[in-house]
């Protein structure tokens, strides 16, 4: 007899005629955290779906100890103890924590509503968690990552014997994503089973016991965590080599394009010096709170300076004030583009033409077809995927809108791209593609600044990279320091300040490995 509790057997959908899921079978385990991954479209949340009972198969059953469950019937899977937190949240922002948790199974007394005993229920569910959150506050008072654990509470004290993430850790914070964590850990030690979907290599090592991988709707891979590596995983996402999602760099030339001297950035602990030549890629590593946005900003002109200079091909740009900065050819792609970098209710027109309006417009009045030509060649060069200009870019993938936000700068002249995160919430398989871009334009003759918590991607596209710790720079690794096969440990400790070594020792790599 299976000791699965949850057993999906040769599901199948489509929509449309098109195939999303080609047959999949798949068993939880009690007690375990099975990390679902993939691209976007694989299929991940569709058959989360259809494990929920939000969408019927066209074929295949979903079992749950020993019983199917009614396909297409979400109160028949709650029923069975199956639980999902969406990546977009159902929780009911204007009502409090204790009134989210008890929706729907409210203790009264009599014909009235005991607000006392929920409140008390409530508070001690989250303290099983380890939560200290008011049971009384407003729900849409907390941040996203609170709003999240709230909701696997609910789900948890309703009695979910499995329990699916969604993306869970797209919109919050890393210090939310601890808090996460916990939550997860202790579910599975209560013998609940998890599903956890994510693209991310570094989730995927801290959470799961076991990994499974879709691709274009069929099962890739389906192993427990320790028997694969990262190669492995990325190999079964997007069909090719990890190494392969990085195009090959050419050399930078010698000539600066940014200059930055003396800056000294609000909240900074020294002021910072470097220059970024045309056609180089400069990464910016370091943890959380190093201060690598804040530089960005400040070179921009978006957060305040109190003194230094910027010269950009040997002209002093004004400091604090983004509009000189664009003048002189620079452009800044935000680290959270649904915030700071597009409009999601605007068309990939509109969204195209916001830095560089004034250029499209004769006394008020935009020039449609200069704006439209404009635009659409841009677009076309970063080979966005869309319906066409008038789509709407909260429609779009992850990454077709970062080739938004990318490609938007380039209807006028880009002498320095300032990239904040460039692939934050984008999927394997177009965080290739948004490479290939960057690299383009550094060929192009742009100087390239990019900040990155993903340390392979500062090794894999930086021709030279500074680690930073508190708003200033630490260690400094050139192309050779960051082949070493001990790059990232050095990294570490330069941004953690367990050692000051300004650059990588060069030690042997037969002897390193």
């Amino acid at each position: 007899m299976s000791s699965a509790i949850l057993e999906c057997a040769d599901i199948t959908k489509s929509f449309g005629g098109v195939p999303v899921l080609k047959g999949i079978t798949l068993d939880l385990e009690p007690g375990s955290v099975t990390a679902l991954a993939g691209e976007n479209g694989a299929g991940k949340s569709t058959l989360m779906k259809i494990v929920s009972g939000q969408y019927s198969a066209d074929a295949g059953t979903v079992t749950v100890s020993g019983t199917a469950l009614t396909p297409g019937n979400p109160r028949d899977a709650v029923r069975h103890g199956v639980a999902i937190v969406p990546q977009e949240l159902a929780s009911i922002e204007d009502m409090t924590v204790y009134e989210n948790l008890f929706v729907g199974r409210e203790i009264k007394t009599g014909p009235f509503l005991n607000r006392k005993a929920m409140i008390g229920e409530a508070k001690e569910a989250l303290a099983v968690f380890g939560v200290d959150i008011s049971p009384t506050a407003r729900m849409g008072s907390l941040p996203v990552g609170l709003r999240q654990i709230v909701e696997i509470v609910k789900a948890a004290r309703t009695g979910a014997q499995v329990v699916m993430l969604d993306e869970p850790t797209s919109a919050i914070s890393e210090r939310e994503v601890e808090g996460l964590y916990g939550i997860v850990r202790r579910l599975r030690d209560h013998g609940v089973a998890m599903v956890y979907t994510t693209h991310k290599m570094a989730e995927i090592r801290a959470i799961a016991d076991r990994v499974v991988v879709l691709r274009d709707g069929g099962l890739i891979l389906d192993e427990p965590l320790t028997d694969v590596t990262d190669d492995d995983i990325v190999t079964a996402m997007i069909g090719r080599e990890l190494n392969a999602l990085f195009p090959d760099r050419v050399a930078p030339k010698a000539d600066p394009v940014l200059e930055v001297r003396d800056l000294q950035v609000d909240g900074a602990s020294e002021p910072v010096s470097f220059s970024v030549s045309s056609g180089e890629i400069l990464g910016l590593a370091g943890l959380v709170g190093a201060g690598r946005t804040e530089l960005l900003e400040a070179i921009f002109g978006a957060r305040h300076t109190s003194s230094g200079e910027i010269v950009v091909r040997g002209k002093r740009v004004k400091r604090n004030s983004p509009a000189a900065a664009i003048t002189e050819g620079m452009a800044m792609v935000p680290e959270d583009r649904k915030i700071s970098g597009v409009v999601l209710s605007m068309s990939v027109l509109d969204n195209g033409s916001l830095p560089r309006l004034s250029s499209f417009s004769v006394a008020g009045w935009l020039r449609g077809k200069a704006r439209v030509k404009a635009v659409s060649d841009v677009m076309e060069s970063v080979r966005l995927r869309s319906s066409g200009m008038g789509q709407l870019v909260g429609t779009l993938s992850g990454g077709n809108q970062q080739k938004v936000v990318l490609a938007r700068w380039l209807t006028g002249e880009v002498n320095v791209l300032l990239l904040d995160e460039p692939t934050r919430g984008v999927d394997v398989g177009a965080r290739s593609e948004i490479y290939r871009i960057i690299t383009e334009f550094a060929e192009a003759g742009m100087a390239v600044v990019m900040a990155s918590s993903d340390m392979l991607e500062i090794i894999g596209l930086s021709h030279r990279a500074f680690v930073m710790r508190e708003g200033a720079f630490v260690g400094e690794l050139n192309r050779d320091d960051l082949d070493h096969p001990a790059v990232q440990e050095s990294v570490f400790r330069m941004a953690t300040a367990l050692d000051g070594p300004k650059h990588i020792p060069k030690t042997d790599p037969e002897a390193a490995s």
